[in-house]
This record gives structure tokens, sequence and C-alpha cells, in this order.
């Protein structure tokens, strides 16, 4: 998550309302194309829990770089 999209084509913005619970400080964005590996002791704070509908975008967003042709 990042509070800027850097003009990612891939960038999905995560508002308020894509939350179940919690919230951020700002308009966010989840970029499917900066994957990474990462342990849960580099994470900070547990901000909430995104809706079903919202994690599939970001999923989506995932898919569609490994499926496009090369």
């Amino acid at each position: 998550m990042t509070s800027n999209s850097y003009g990612d084509f891939h960038a999905v913005e995560i508002t308020d309302n894509d939350f179940v619970r919690g919230r951020l400080r700002i308009v966010s964005y989840a970029r499917p194309a900066k994957l990474f590996t990462a342990h849960e002791s580099i994470f900070k704070i547990h901000v909430g829990m995104l809706r079903p509908e919202a994690l599939q975008k970001i999923t989506a967003g995932v898919i569609a770089l490994f499926s496009r042709p090369l």
C-alpha cells in the first residue's frame, strides 16, 4: 500500500469504503506490479480488513499481470 499511485496503470485505489473494519488516513493504492515477499515481523501496524470486493480487485490486477502476452 502506498499513498501515491506513481502513475502506475495497474494501481488499485483503496478508500475507507473498501474496508470491512478499520480505515486509512488518506486514499491509498495497492500496486499489483510491485509484488514482494515479506515476513510478518516487518509490518508496523494492522489498519483493518478489506472487503472481499476490494481484495478481488487487487487479486484481479495480479492475475492480469501474469495473464498478458509477453
